[in-house]
């Protein structure tokens, strides 16, 4: 985000040449003027947990969210910076927003102003443990699995949850083991 704004800020550059993952390059286009032109190098470089929330099947959660709780104290979607300008988007038309790790709790405390619930898309860890440092209640919290009808839950589970996560990480960070951060 802040190579983002810097390189939306140098107002003189006509090409900005943004060596990192699609969502990265995306924000840089998003924050840049109408004259510059984002290049993103290597077309394969993506980022797992981005890809985790497909626009299509994070649609059809808000649509089943939207049926089952607009009546009854609403939802704000919320989606971490790493994810993709569609799904930035979806959270901008619907009255959401997008975090980064460091302001989190704030942008949880601002949506529970907004309604009784969050959707927290894709880092299901960083909405988990921003919840919880805010005095919310695992039992609080659903996991959405978009392969499962409703996420794999019931209407009254997903009435009485204060937050639902999208079932998205970062896959690089299953990666390390407790023995391996040890040595390190």
């Amino acid at each position: 985000f802040k190579l983002s704004q810097l390189a939306a800020s140098l107002k003189n550059t006509e090409y900005i040449i943004f060596c990192g993952v699609h969502f990265m390059a995306e924000t840089a286009d998003i924050l840049s003027a109408a004259h510059q032109k984002v290049i993103l190098p290597n077309m394969e470089a993506g980022c797992s947990m981005a890809d985790m929330a497909a626009t299509d099947d994070v649609l059809d959660c808000w649509d089943d969210l939207q049926d089952i709780l607009s009546s009854s104290g609403g939802i704000t979607p919320i989606t971490y910076m790493n994810s993709t300008a569609a799904i930035k988007a979806l959270c901008g038309r619907n009255g959401g927003i997008v975090c980064t790790s460091t302001n989190a709790p704030a942008t949880f405390k601002w949506a529970f102003e907004q309604s009784e619930r969050i959707l927290f898309l894709p880092d299901q860890h960083l909405g988990r443990n921003t919840a919880l440092k805010l005095g919310i209640k695992l039992h609080e919290m659903l996991v959405w699995n978009p392969f499962l009808q409703l996420g794999g839950h019931t209407e009254a589970s997903i009435h009485a949850a204060k937050v639902i996560l999208w079932q998205g990480h970062c896959s690089v960070h299953t990666r390390f083991t407790i023995t391996q951060i040890d040595e390190a």
